[in-house]
């Protein structure tokens, strides 16, 4: 329900964002989509930043299991929406803002995504039962789309920007990170409860002749 919103929401408030870059050596003008641009750049650096720097320092201080990372990604995915929360409130009072708050905001939703996505779509294959792998995949991406529905249904009821809707303006960006902050607490809470088992299949499992699909 969140991340797609680069794609959306996010666009939409960069179009009435200073879109102008100046990096000391060079400046250029971008187009309100052209943004996103980061988030691939930003997804290959922080792979390998994230494998094998951050998740072994914090695993020094707390150890840091598949569950917990998806914990952590879900309350900085929420983190990423008080940021743009916040730079949409400056917009409504008139204040310059610009394009730089996003980019903040896109570091922080794709940190998320590394935890959360990359994690989970690895979690739910090594911890189905081997005769369900497909099905629990099949559920990861049935939940992506689910979240996308629900995007469209809030739009839906909340109409075009600038009706007066109790969603309006700033209050949509607080809206979708209260709701992301509460579901990460309560997954907090059931994730608490659960017991990690590994499914992952062994070479042995499979019949002559059969390819090994982890391979």
């Amino acid at each position: 329900a969140l991340y797609d919103q680069t794609g959306s929401s996010w666009v939409l408030q960069a179009d009435k964002m200073d879109t102008s870059v100046n990096l000391g050596f060079v400046k250029f003008t971008l187009l309100p989509s052209q943004i996103q641009a980061i988030n691939p750049i930003l997804v290959m650096l922080m792979i390998p930043i994230f494998t094998y720097f951050i998740y072994p320092w914090i695993n020094k201080i707390y150890k840091l299991t598949a569950v917990r990372k998806i914990i952590i990604g879900l309350f900085l995915a929420a983190a990423s929406f008080v940021l743009i929360a916040m730079a949409e409130a400056l917009l409504q009072t008139g204040v310059h803002v610009g394009i730089i708050w996003q980019f903040w905001a896109y570091v922080i939703i794709t940190a998320a995504e590394v935890m959360v996505s990359i994690t989970g779509l690895e979690f739910s294959c090594t911890h189905s039962p081997n005769g369900r792998k497909s099905f629990v995949m099949g559920m990861w991406l049935m939940v992506v789309s689910l979240g996308n529905a629900f995007t469209a249904l809030i739009n839906g009821l909340i109409g075009e920007p600038g009706n007066g809707s109790i969603l309006d303006g700033a209050a949509y960006f607080w809206f979708f990170a209260g709701l992301m902050l509460l579901t990460a607490i309560v997954f907090s809470f059931v994730a608490s409860k659960y017991k990690e088992e590994s499914f992952v299949q062994k070479r042995e499992d499979y019949g002559a002749g059969e390819l090994n699909p982890t391979l």
